[in-house]
């Protein structure tokens, strides 16, 4: 009578007969086999540890390299608690400012044996959020977070994760309207410039070329470009010149199209605004090309300035007065501010700040 084979025992019998190939990775294991030694020592000799014999070394890494051995950084971690990842949080890869701080990043990283792992929030805390939930458990070396814009529960598994993190692009202790836990992140680690004071700054630059009537347009509406627009309100308020009716706000993505939207918004809105202080540069070349489009001269009728002086602004007609941020200085500092603390070392100025630059061209 032939014996039943219960589900166990069929599972069990499929396990040992798997090949450790049959998902197409090949493992520490298969170039153990391969070699005729122990995976303890292929990963050893991989490692570069000294006490495996050069010859040995030298055959176990024709092997690996013969068969396509990838090592599986997860893996890696999880045996040696450490980690050569790095989880980078930026808003957009379509935005020129964030390609550039990443660009930054990755040279200082790569240099110190390390790797961005890039992740994507669309301004989306939520977003952020699960982004978090999703690789926080791999263990990442450190973090590199753009902005303080976080949910309670992102700053929460921040917290609790104890992993090095520098924030990047802002400044603690800076909005007008302090976000909970402000007061703990008064001491986080954060490498930028004070949006706000930029936002004046360009504002400041406007009024003493004697305009009076200076709109603000934006589009996105993250927090840091509600800080310029703090910086810009405060400066009308102190000369008695702000009113509601100045602000073009839209929760649209930045774009050309949206800068020619806003332009006719501001003039449809106020005839008689003098100048129009764009939260991006992409909108305000946007604007600018409506402008011309329009007939409007720029800056005898209407000034239009930027931020950010994205590429493309200097050959603008006319080339448009905008803001220099230091986003490749930023994202370089941040680096090596983390560096610093994945280390165990010190961190002499917790909060840098990198400052801007008030680039003067033709369109004001």
């Amino acid at each position: 009578m032939a014996s039943k084979i219960s589900p166990t025992d069929l599972l069990r019998s499929t396990d040992k007969n798997r090949s450790p190939r049959a998902s197409g990775r090949v493992t520490l294991s298969d170039v153990a086999q391969s070699v005729g030694v122990s995976a303890m020592t292929v990963s050893r000799a991989l490692r570069g540890e000294r006490r495996v014999d050069p010859k040995l070394v030298a055959q176990i890494q024709a092997a690996a390299q013969r068969m396509g051995y990838v090592p599986d950084p997860a893996a890696r971690a999880l045996a040696s608690q450490k980690s050569s990842q790095v989880l980078v949080l930026v808003p957009l890869l379509s935005n020129t400012l964030f390609v550039d701080l990443i660009e930054s990043i990755h040279r200082v990283l790569f240099a110190a044996g390390y790797h961005a792992l890039i992740g994507v929030t669309h301004y989306d805390r939520s977003e952020e959020e699960q982004l978090l939930h999703t690789y926080l458990p791999l263990r990442p070396a450190g973090l590199l977070l753009t902005g303080f814009d976080h949910s309670p529960a992102a700053r929460e598994l921040l917290a609790s994760s104890k992993i090095p993190c520098v924030h990047m692009m802002e400044l603690s202790a800076e909005t007008d309207a302090p976000h909970p836990a402000q007061e703990a992140m008064s001491s986080t680690p954060c490498v930028g410039f004070s949006q706000t004071q930029a936002g004046a700054a360009i504002t400041r630059h406007l009024l003493e070329r004697g305009h009076r009537r200076i709109g603000f347009c934006a589009g996105q509406l993250d927090a840091r470009v509600m800080q310029r627009a703090a910086g810009w309100r405060a400066e009308l308020e102190q000369q008695g010149l702000y009113e509601p009716s100045l602000e073009i706000l839209s929760p649209q993505p930045t774009s050309m199209a949206l800068g020619a939207e806003l332009l006719a918004q501001a003039l449809q809105r106020r005839p008689d605004m003098d100048a129009l202080f764009f939260c991006n540069d992409d909108i305000a070349q946007g604007a600018l090309l409506e402008a011309l489009r329009r007939g409007i001269p720029v800056p005898e009728r209407l000034a239009i300035v930027g931020f950010n002086d994205l590429p493309g602004s200097d050959q603008m007609l006319p080339p448009l007065t905008t803001v220099r941020t230091p986003r490749g200085a930023i994202g370089a500092e941040s680096a090596q501010m983390l560096l610093s603390l994945m280390q165990g070392k010190p961190v002499a100025q917790p909060r840098l700040d990198l400052g801007y630059t008030l680039v003067v061209r033709q369109s004001s």
